[in-house]
């Protein structure tokens, strides 16, 4: 008999107390400040390190390929595991590892075994964080649940933002790796405080239901995963390339003020996910889960009409503010309905690969896309362009059936005609 995860979620209680709620909390931070020790500060090292932008552009890129390679590999290894502890323990044991190598050396091998090693962790501790959420907190509780991982993630990475940028400048560029080690092994103490899962019913083994990696995403698929990955990867299409060519406008007209400005554009979102995020997981409890898309996908045109109009840096800051409610959607909404998705299954963290692999494959396309079309028409129309990208994803939501499950009495998701199936 097929092992039908919602009802054993259902039938036993949570055992999130509010000693392991804070570990939770304590684990998102740390991990996601961890996160931010990669990306830009791997470009300033490696160009304190006499690196060419060739060659920094080929270890992100290596970096890019590889995560994208990863996403169902990583899903399906982390759904085979019993343990989703264990799963986030071996990440985060990676993802350490690969910023001690960049610590401890810039070497070309050194550096493209850092960059594959944090691809393949990358993909893997995500997931199985919202994995040990849904097995502590039950699918009654996951949306509250994931609103507090996203507030605390984004605090983390904020705070992380400030602090390894001044390590760089006062203490060293490798110290800001040092730094992003230490971070990942306080997070994963975390997990010490952290209550074993509630004991599930003897599950059929994965291979009895499906052959192999191909199988397994096989039975994954269905008409509404395909529509949500879909919008998935035009969010990001719209989204990854906006902040880029709003940096571009405001270097051109503020200089060496960019700096400040780009960075208030990045704090700023950040303010309004740790905030909003709480409420959007509770909200998308009680109105369903289309309504919160909809509303977080349509702050995404929006904001690109806005910044196509004026580049000047006050209101850009302001406009970016829209970001926020964007990112806070999109951060609480993905896990949440990859687990309806999957309700029944055992698919969780593979539905969370493929939903990584859209998302991917969109913001690819959004950097070349963007630039192609700024180069010929200039940044306005690159923004309109990213703007429309945005609102077919819009478009494609209407087209997503209700994926929360039914429950008694009136909601907002039916005025916006929501198939509770």
């Amino acid at each position: 008999m097929r092992w039908d995860a919602s009802r054993s979620l259902k039938m036993r209680p949570p055992v999130l107390t509010a000693r392991s709620a804070r570990a939770l909390d304590a684990l998102n931070a740390m991990v996601a400040s961890s996160q931010t020790g990669f990306g830009a500060f791997i470009a300033v090292y490696l160009t304190a390190q006499a690196w060419t932008q060739a060659d920094i552009g080929q270890a992100l890129s290596v970096g890019t390929i590889v995560a994208m390679l990863s996403q169902l590999p990583a899903g399906a290894l982390v759904d085979a595991m019993r343990s989703k502890r264990l799963a986030v323990a071996l990440g985060g044991i990676a993802v350490a590892l690969s910023a001690l190598l960049f610590a401890l050396s810039s070497a070309w091998l050194s550096v493209m075994g850092a960059e594959i090693l944090h691809g393949f962790a990358s993909c893997m501790i995500g997931p199985a964080i919202a994995a040990v959420s849904l097995q502590l907190a039950g699918r009654a509780g996951l949306g509250v649940r994931l609103g507090r991982n996203a507030r605390w993630s984004s605090i983390g990475s904020a705070v992380a933002a400030v602090v390894l940028g001044a390590i760089g400048t006062y203490v060293s560029g490798a110290g800001v790796f040092w730094a992003t080690a230490v971070l990942m092994v306080l997070g994963l103490l975390t997990l010490r405080s952290l209550p074993p899962p509630p004991a599930e019913p003897r599950a059929v083994p994965i291979a009895a239901e499906t052959r192999g990696l191909p199988g397994a995403i096989w039975s994954l698929l269905n008409r509404r995963l395909l529509v949500f990955a879909g919008c998935v990867a035009l969010f990001h299409l719209s989204n990854a390339a906006m902040l880029p060519l709003v940096a571009n406008e405001v270097t051109r007209s503020t200089g060496a003020g960019a700096n400040l400005v780009i960075a208030a554009c990045v704090v700023v979102p950040q303010a309004i996910v740790a905030g909003l995020s709480p409420l959007v997981g509770r909200t998308a409890d009680s109105w369903g889960r289309r309504p919160v898309l909809l509303l977080g996908f349509a702050a995404l045109p929006v904001r690109g009409v806005l910044l196509a109009l004026d580049a000047h840096p006050a209101y850009v800051v302001l406009v970016q503010a829209l970001d926020g409610i964007s990112a806070a959607v999109f951060g609480v909404m993905l896990p949440l309905v990859a687990a309806d998705l999957t309700r029944g299954t055992r698919r969780f963290n593979l539905c969370m690969g493929l939903l990584g692999l859209a998302a991917g494959a969109g913001a690819t396309l959004s950097t070349a896309i963007a630039g192609l079309v700024a180069d010929r028409f200039g940044n306005g129309p690159a923004l309109l362009a990213l703007a429309a990208a945005g609102f077919a994803g819009v478009l494609g939501l209407l087209a997503l059936h209700e994926t929360r499950e039914s429950r008694p009495g009136r909601s907002v998701a039916g005025a916006f005609g929501a198939d509770a199936r």
